[in-house]
């Protein structure tokens, strides 16, 4: 594989550039279908976490594929999180943890073996990267290593554009401008921490605090402090 090639993954202009990148790299790889997403998740969040998925995933699979009751039973969303390094699934992974007839109904669609990988990124950000096929995977080891290379070397270039294209949309000069004490009380509640401990590290008053996330809400448009740091998130103004 040329090194130029994952320069243009990682080089993508734009979203739509993005995805045909991976699909032609998929292809070349000899993986006809891609996934791509970017997740980010906010400790204590009703609202869930950010999940933005790119790729050429058939249209009738989309809706089970962001089911969250499924994803909590798939076994390759589970090493996804929980891994960082690439690994091999098949209908034997499936079967050894009692979802063998999810592996059947997502086989019908093409997936039916794969590798996938996991980058997990600070402030709470995922990047996971798959590629499926209905066919086995090569018996010969070298190849088959050779293949897990690229898709990690592949993941690294194609996190990088994902994160600039998918979590900053908004021109710079429209993005809200946090005060350095708003910043820090995002970033306590960003990793989890309430009001009143955010308080004690701050060493403020939790009236202080309120006040600051009241103030960032109104600047980001929204009505809750897990809002806001979703959102500031997804803009890029917490990293």
């Amino acid at each position: 594989m040329s090194l130029q090639r994952y320069f243009d993954v990682s080089e993508a202009s734009d979203i739509p550039v993005l995805q045909n990148q991976l699909v032609a790299f998929a292809n070349l790889l000899e993986f006809p279908l891609v996934t791509a997403a970017v997740v980010v998740d906010v400790p204590g969040a009703k609202d869930g976490p950010i999940l933005k998925v790119i790729g050429n995933t058939p249209e009738a699979f989309k809706s089970m594929q962001l089911d969250p009751v499924i994803s909590r039973r798939d076994p390759v969303i589970k090493r996804l999180k929980a891994l960082s390094v690439p690994f091999i699934y098949d209908q034997a992974l499936y079967v050894s943890e009692g979802a063998g007839q999810l592996w059947e109904h997502q086989a019908s669609y093409g997936f039916r073996t794969g590798i996938a990988v996991a980058l997990h990124l600070p402030g709470h950000k995922h990047f996971l990267l798959g590629v499926d096929r209905d066919q086995p995977l090569p018996a010969d080891e070298s190849k088959l290593i050779r293949m897990m290379a690229d898709l990690q070397l592949l993941a690294v270039h194609a996190q990088s554009a994902a994160m600039r294209l998918i979590l900053s949309t908004e021109p710079p000069e429209n993005l809200p401008r946090f005060t350095p004490r708003e910043n820090e009380v995002l970033r306590w509640c960003m990793e989890g921490k309430s009001t009143w401990q955010t308080a004690k590290i701050l060493n403020v008053s939790e009236s202080a605090v309120n006040w600051h996330i009241r103030n960032a809400c109104a600047k980001m448009g929204v009505a809750s402090k897990h809002q806001a740091v979703l959102k500031a998130i997804s803009l890029n103004l917490l990293s």
